[in-house]
């Protein structure tokens, strides 16, 4: 399988990345990349299954073609989300940093805004070359009503002075839901519908996913 990282994306000026494992992709995150989309801007969202997420090496995770075809699903009716399998197709463990890098070379003269929850920006010091990650893109931080992180953006705008006019607060409702409160609820033969899209719930049925 070849990296696929769309021409059609060269004419934009400000390309959203959404990372992610995506196992599986629910409303939650198409939520969050539509508010960035309108709020900041953006030309398109570029969705990026990881490949061998490095923070999840020892973790059991849904084979990445299955992922990524359950992106393809989700998204195939906005215009202006795409998905790209550069991480899938990489040997080794994925690094944000080195996927940045990419898409920089790639596309010079795009401004690149990196989508993520709030929750996994926590670690956002803990990931390799931080420093670079925000020179690179500016980081858009998802996050549900009500959850603060006031210690967080204070702690980084510390350590990282030039960050502060390159991080950002995005509040998504739909947030609450969770890949990982969907796999056990169908491990545990509880439903799904209405969490996710209706032909990504028929498609973990029917692979029998997450049992």
């Amino acid at each position: 399988m070849e990296p696929e990282v769309y021409k059609a994306i060269v004419g934009g000026k400000r390309l959203g990345i959404m990372g992610g494992t995506f196992d599986p992709i629910h409303y939650g995150h198409l939520v969050a990349a539509e508010t960035a989309r309108v709020e900041f801007n953006l030309d398109n969202v570029l969705f990026i299954p990881a490949g061998k997420p490095p923070h999840k090496l020892n973790h059991r995770i849904t084979d990445a073609s299955e992922r990524f075809t359950m992106v393809q699903m989700s998204i195939k009716n906005n215009s202006y989300f795409k998905v790209s399998n550069m991480e899938i197709v990489r040997e080794g463990p994925t690094y944000t940093v080195d996927t940045l890098k990419i898409l920089h070379e790639l596309l010079p003269d795009q401004e690149l805004y990196f989508i993520t929850g709030t929750d996994a920006l926590l670690d956002l010091l803990t990931w390799r070359e931080p420093d670079t990650i925000v020179k690179l893109a500016k980081i858009i931080g998802a996050s549900r009503p009500g959850y603060d992180s006031r210690n967080f953006f204070a702690e980084i705008t510390k350590r990282y002075p030039y960050i502060k006019d390159r991080i950002f607060e995005l509040e998504v409702p739909a947030l609450a839901i969770s890949s990982t409160d969907i796999r056990a609820r169908v491990k545990n033969n509880k439903s799904i519908r209405y969490l996710l899209p209706e032909e990504v719930r028929l498609y973990i049925e029917e692979r029998n996913l997450y049992k």
